[in-house]
């Protein structure tokens, strides 16, 4: 059974295609990834699967559910959108309580959510004495509040330091390992990569791809990173290299080479052959970030302007 699908689902504001004509059929169950340029439109498809804003045109579901009646899933929904807002003033455990009561859940959740996410033994605490990285994890914790089966997180990591992201990244992975549908929007590629099992990737409100990350990640290039000891053999090498019938890119002061790892020696071999020493020769593999800039031509600096707005919540 899918968790979510989507059929030719559009969203127009004004002259603005948010979202166009975007069809998918995300798996239930494990961590799924939702990622896309800076206004890809990944918020407002959110919102729509929330039922917090309709739909131009098209259709989805949630949990087998038309998105035009939200209140017959959102008792099985929790999220998490933009920042986690709570009383500063009370603990983890009066704001819990408080939301618990709220939506008529019973108290015993409380204690099961403080555990869930690591915070049992500081729940008495107010929540402005809490880093950020525990306000994230109290947010998690009133989205997990009604047990929900589908767990939609937008930048659940913005903002945190490594140890943070380390300790989101394994908390997102056990809820995704207990059958639950965990849904996160990042623009932390690295994280992306290391912890969903499925990615989504949009661009200007398209589908880019829908899939296991494995199966993205099989798209990966391989190459090797050569240096000469002497900067000014680099046009020699590259033209020699090339005339052999390898592939060569100049790339901030070395040489790649579209080869696998089994072919260094060979390079190496080519360089001493022509009386060029080289100083280093490294193999790489393409990241996830390789192929998102690749599939959604976006570039290194329009990617670290993603990273900057997704910081101060303006990411679309």
């Amino acid at each position: 059974m899918a968790s979510i699908t989507t059929k030719g689902l559009t969203r127009r504001f004004g002259d603005v295609t948010a979202v166009s004509s975007l069809t998918i059929e995300v798996p239930e169950g494990g961590v799924i990834g939702l990622v896309g340029p800076n206004g890809s439109g990944k918020s407002t498809l959110i919102r729509m699967l929330l039922g917090l804003i309709r739909p131009t045109d098209g259709s989805a579901t949630v949990l087998g559910n038309g998105i035009e009646h939200p209140s017959l899933y959102a008792d099985a929904v929790g999220a998490l959108i933009e920042g986690p807002a709570f009383v500063a003033a009370l603990s983890a455990r009066r704001n819990l309580t408080s939301l618990a009561l709220l939506r008529g859940l019973p108290l015993s959740r409380v204690d099961e959510v403080l555990d869930i996410v690591g915070l049992a033994g500081r729940d008495k605490e107010p929540v402005k004495a809490f880093s950020l990285g525990m306000k994230q994890r109290l947010g998690i914790a009133a989205a997990l509040l009604p047990d929900p089966r589908l767990l939609i997180l937008d930048e659940p990591t913005n903002g945190l330091d490594p140890a943070g992201i380390v300790e989101i990244r394994a908390l997102l992975q056990r809820l995704g390992g207990e059958g639950r549908t965990v849904i996160v929007s990042s623009h932390l590629l690295a994280e992306i990569e290391a912890a969903c099992d499925y990615i989504v990737v949009i661009r200007f409100g398209q589908l880019m791809f829908a899939g296991p990350i494995d199966e993205l990640m099989a798209r990966t290039r391989a190459h090797i990173d050569v240096t000469a000891e002497l900067a000014a053999d680099h046009d020699r090498l590259a033209a020699y290299l090339e005339g052999a019938g390898w592939s060569v890119q100049r790339v901030e002061g070395r040489l790649r080479v579209a080869a696998g790892q089994s072919s260094g020696a060979a390079i190496n071999r080519s360089a001493a052959g022509i009386g060029i020493t080289l100083s280093s020769l490294t193999f790489a593999q393409d990241s996830l970030e390789d192929i998102f800039l690749a599939m959604t031509g976006t570039t290194d600096g329009e990617l670290a302007a993603d990273r900057a707005a997704a910081a101060m919540g303006e990411v679309a």
